[in-house]
């Protein structure tokens, strides 16, 4: 079904302005009131997406364990999932129940759009009017139909984490800012021995995510806007960006058996392999930050050898060469879930708990007041790179929504497992839109 989605250029418009510049009832039912909350003892189910042991997950137990010291009568239940099986698996099972989670991640976009219209979130709009006017036109993201289902708590754009040491040490004097720059990067760190790009293929979405950015090449920004908004994908340039990504994939700028490594994991996975000095590129959001950190043997030495750029442009290509592509992470509650929820929701982005979020590395905040909190050189070149860019996509599984996201995820790892093509994508995408 063709439903109508406004979060990319939405996205754009936070994004490009100025990034950072910075429970409760559904329908239209009125904001409880201040006496009616806190009365009776309640537990919050919350399940986030930082699963890994490390600052992002020690500081939600931390700002779980505040909001309880503050108000005694809720308890919240940590569930920490990781993120491919949470938003994949986990969750849409979980919200067919009769139990799903009261407070849980949510990403906005078509995604939202078809939660919404399953009747399964809450509508939060008048009782987070003042969090909305702090944070901006980011919550639009999480808005269906002019009504806010959900808040972020990061936003950022996505791009190219590496290791200054091993580019010096291949004779590689500046970060590439072309596609035919970063080819000439991987032939010089095979020279060396090194991996050039380290890729966590069997999580999918990572190695999706380079397919976006060659479409973003390849597909003007209207071309983009349209078709998150109608599902139409019948512009050529959705096949070039198939084309695009399989002659880079020609230049084996991966790792041996990436189509079976995770992404986001342990020393093994694909960011273990650059936080530890194994591969010299990985292509990622703004939260990899600190799950390098978590991956990593030797935190000391990944903040020596860590930086960031933007994903290269395309000399000639129909896409704006400073376009870019991003996204946030945002929490939403269940249609049922109590008073209490919005509450905890409201605590999250508020200005101390975001500033405290911001010094914990993992993410950009969206709160004003918030980035003075960004201590990370690569998150302050993310906060420079994203004020520069001229527009900001929404991830395009986000954007077309989880039907034809998980169909165009798939068809896109089947060209770099060497069983799929440029065309095979386009179709699973126009196949799913239709269902």
């Amino acid at each position: 079904m063709a439903m109508k989605r406004r979060a990319g250029a939405v996205l754009a418009l936070f994004l490009t302005s100025a990034l950072l510049v910075t429970a409760c009832n559904g329908g239209d039912d009125e904001a409880p009131a201040e006496s009616e909350l806190y009365k009776n003892p309640v537990t919050l189910t919350w399940w986030h997406n930082a699963s890994q042991d490390g600052p992002g997950k020690t500081y939600w137990e931390k700002v779980a364990k505040d909001f309880s010291a503050l108000h005694p009568t809720v308890t919240i239940q940590i569930e920490a999932i990781e993120t491919n099986q949470l938003q994949r698996t986990r969750l849409p099972a979980a919200l067919l129940t009769s139990d799903p989670p009261d407070i849980f991640a949510a990403w906005g976009g078509g995604e939202m759009r078809e939660q919404v219209e399953a009747d399964y979130l809450k509508d939060i709009t008048d009782q987070v009017k003042t969090e909305v006017a702090n944070i901006g036109s980011a919550t639009e993201i999480w808005q269906v139909d002019g009504k806010q289902y959900g808040l972020p708590f990061r936003m950022g754009i996505e791009g190219i984490w590496y290791n200054k040491d091993m580019f010096a040490k291949a004779g590689i004097t500046a970060p590439p800012t072309t596609f035919e720059e970063l080819n000439e990067a991987v032939t010089k760190l095979k020279a060396i021995n090194v991996v050039p790009i380290a890729l966590g293929a069997g999580d999918k979405w990572p190695a999706a995510h380079w397919w976006y950015n060659f479409a973003l090449r390849a597909c003007s920004v209207d071309t983009l806007k349209k078709a998150s908004i109608d599902l139409v994908f019948d512009d050529p340039c959705f096949v070039k960006a198939g084309q695009d990504l399989k002659t880079f994939i020609d230049t084996k700028p991966f790792q041996a058996n990436f189509i079976a490594t995770p992404g986001q994991n342990d020393p093994t996975s694909a960011n273990g392999l650059l936080a530890n000095g194994k591969a010299a590129m990985e292509l990622m959001g703004d939260w990899n930050r600190g799950t390098l950190e978590t991956a990593a043997e030797d935190p000391e030495a990944l903040k020596k050898f860590l930086g960031w750029f933007p994903v290269p442009a395309i000399s000639g290509s129909a896409g704006d060469p400073k376009a870019a592509l991003g996204g946030g992470d945002g929490f939403a509650c269940a249609k049922n879930a109590p008073a209490e929820c919005v509450e905890f929701l409201k605590y999250i982005v508020s200005p101390e708990v975001q500033k405290g979020y911001a010094e914990t590395g993992t993410g950009l905040p969206v709160t004003k007041g918030a980035e003075g909190g960004i201590a990370d050189p690569a998150l302050k070149s993310i906060l420079e790179a994203t004020s520069g860019a001229t527009y900001v996509q929404l991830w395009l599984d986000t954007a077309f929504g989880s039907t034809v996201g998980n169909a165009m995820n798939d068809a896109i790892v089947a060209i770099f497992a060497g069983n799929g093509s440029p065309e095979q994508v386009v179709s699973a995408m126009k196949a799913a839109a239709k269902k």
